[in-house]
């Protein structure tokens, strides 16, 4: 059985993805400091796979930790590194946090896996390392722009700092996930969207507004060049995206990548508005928003959605579920949640 380790592996993707190795047979690590996440995930988890996780809390800002991490509970067959905060707003008001966090994390991490001969590394990075693109939808292939905020830098820094280490470390080898907007929830309920700190995401927010633990939803900007004004993105389900991560996986253990670093764009390839995202939810459950029209939100990018035809040819993998799916299962996530 192949060991994995995954750092942030009780956040929103991290655990998902958890749910997926272990459905198709692997064991599973976690590293994960509860800054951000819940202890009650690792209770859903069991509930879902009927196995319980060992999740070992440690700060990854912390080398010394995260060495001896490594070197107590190792070898490891391959690592998938989500552990990351994530928000473009967060980021804009305390970009140093952020660096911090995202960029000291990521090279404590890939300093012990070298370390330690795990040369199997997958990478948690973000559409926002394409900055502001010229056109769409991006491709692999397409620029890398000026960062608009803080986390998409440190994300563009991070897939740097592998790219400059698979070139010098023989047989260490990466993917970069770019994922465009994870949304939606388990389909058992159990399992979704729950950070500690509010929510500056779209679907968890539209889902307690809803549930009335908002008062209002706000639209930040209609004068975008765009179907409505409104921003468009690229909305991908959390199931679907947890499956690209095991995918990926078996792509490198099988020894499949000719280049030492490979890049995936992981959404379904269409835009949806957030106007649209938000008739998307009032059409599936049949409820009625309540929402303001606000000013642009600082780091935010008009447009962008992706175009996934590597993952498709080279992982075989195909996003199934779609925007009613994301609404509908994170409408009963929140519902249920803890």
């Amino acid at each position: 059985m192949k060991k994995v380790l995954i750092t942030g592996g009780c956040g929103f993707i991290g655990s998902h993805t958890i749910v997926d190795l272990i459905e198709k047979g692997y064991s599973v690590l976690s590293i994960d400091d509860f800054s951000n996440s819940h202890r009650q995930v690792l209770n859903a988890i069991k509930k879902i796979t009927g196995q319980r996780v060992q999740n070992i809390e440690i700060d990854l800002k912390d080398a010394q930790a995260t060495a001896e991490a490594f070197e107590k509970f190792g070898p490891f067959d391959g690592i998938i590194h989500f552990a990351a905060y994530k928000s473009v707003g967060e980021s804009v008001d305390d970009p140093f946090r952020y660096y911090r966090n995202n960029i000291y994390s990521l090279i404590n991490v890939a300093e012990a896996a070298v370390k330690r001969g795990v040369d199997r590394f997958i990478f948690s990075s973000s559409c926002t390392v394409y900055g502001d693109p010229k056109e769409i939808p991006v491709t692999e292939d397409s620029p890398l722009l000026s960062a608009s905020s803080p986390y998409g830098l440190t994300k563009q820094v991070g897939e740097k700092i592998l790219m400059d280490l698979a070139s010098t470390k023989p047989g260490f080898k990466a993917v970069l996930l770019r994922y465009f907007n994870p949304a939606g929830a388990h389909r058992s309920a159990l399992l979704g969207e729950a950070s500690l700190r509010p929510s500056t995401n779209l679907v968890p927010i539209i889902c307690e507004v809803a549930s009335g633990k908002r008062q209002k939803l706000t639209v930040y900007g209609t004068d975008y060049p765009t179907r409505d004004g409104s921003c468009v993105r690229d909305y991908i389900h959390i199931e679907d995206l947890a499956k690209a991560h095991t995918g990926a996986l078996e792509y490198l253990l099988d020894n499949k990548p000719s280049n030492q670093v490979e890049v995936f764009n992981l959404g379904i390839g269409e835009g949806i508005t957030v106007l649209e995202a938000t008739k998307a939810f009032e059409r599936v459950t049949g409820l009625k928003l309540n929402y303001e029209i606000g000013t642009r939100r600082p780091g935010d990018v008009p447009a962008i959605f992706s175009h996934y035809k590597k993952a498709k040819r080279v992982l075989n993998w195909n996003p199934k579920l779609n925007i009613d799916d994301i609404m509908r299962t994170a409408w009963n996530w929140e519902q249920k949640r803890f």
